[in-house]
């Protein structure tokens, strides 16, 4: 209940950013110094007037988690020359509640979350946390889209994607999202010269085969590093793992209604009173 107090109440002042441009919000998962939430800002900067709210840490497959059991801080930093903005101590999520209702107090044009270090593709969206800051933004009825490059290193080139990113925000700033829809857009890691171009696309119907590596501490304690390996079973010709694998940047709409309607039917066939 207080929180809901606090959102109805900051709403009611007046945004910190006056612009005739359109104003974008910018987190990620990785941190407020992170390589690829640079490059992310490089380029909207050339679209709108840009504000940045990120982690103060790596958040990585952080999911939607948000923090309830202890304060939550956010800190003013000059990270990007002529660009508000703050660190925050939460999770993406996070960022992006305190950016709409104590930095703005109004909803931005656009959300942008990212450039992610590795792919968010298939099933790795459910764990990410660079999409749940846009799930968040979504939430929020604000046209939201997650970046990703399938390259983890941080001296990964920005080259191929930043085009991209330009090409994709524009067009969404134009024409919009459906509500509660957003864009889970991913980058092979490839020379510009060798991307084919856009494909929309589903998510492809692959998971990991998880394990856990047992190990012993110093103190003769048990404990297990999380390894594992990605198992691609679908052979579609029209998911983001086939996109990316044919060098192409894939953008799969997903929404964070999780009802499964196909299922109603069959539940509403059962005599639930016995």
């Amino acid at each position: 209940m207080a929180v809901k107090k606090a959102v109805k109440s900051s709403r009611k002042s007046k945004s910190v950013v006056k612009s005739s441009k359109p104003v974008i919000l910018i987190s990620n998962d990785d941190g407020i110094t992170a390589p690829g939430l640079r490059n992310l800002v490089e380029v909207m900067k050339t679209i709108g007037e840009v504000v940045v709210v990120a982690p103060d840490s790596p958040q990585s497959a952080m999911g939607h988690a948000i923090t309830i059991n202890k304060p939550l801080r956010l800190d003013k930093v000059d990270v990007f020359p002529g660009v508000l903005s703050y660190q925050c101590s939460g999770t993406p999520a996070d960022c992006v509640k305190l950016a709409v209702n104590k930095v703005l107090h109004r909803k931005p044009d656009l959300l942008v979350s990212g450039i992610n270090h590795g792919s968010n593709s298939s099933i790795n969206v459910i764990y990410s946390g660079t999409m749940s800051a846009a799930m968040e933004g979504a939430i929020e009825g604000i046209p939201s889209i997650g970046f990703s490059l399938c390259n983890f290193s941080l001296d990964s080139d920005f080259t191929a994607a930043k085009h991209y990113v330009k090409i994709i925000a524009k067009n969404i700033l134009k024409i919009g999202l459906q509500e509660g829809t957003l864009l889970n857009v991913n980058f092979p890691y490839l020379p510009l010269s060798k991307i084919k171009g856009i494909k929309i696309c589903r998510q492809a119907n692959a998971k990991w085969k998880e394990e856990f590596d047992e190990r012993m501490d110093p103190n003769k304690r048990k404990y297990y590093w999380l390894t594992g390996e990605f198992i691609n079973n679908d052979k579609g010709e029209d998911t983001d793992e086939w996109a990316l694998s044919k060098g192409y940047v894939s953008i799969v709409p997903v929404h964070f209604d999780l009802t499964a309607h196909h299922a109603i039917l069959h539940l509403n066939s059962v005599k639930w009173n016995g």
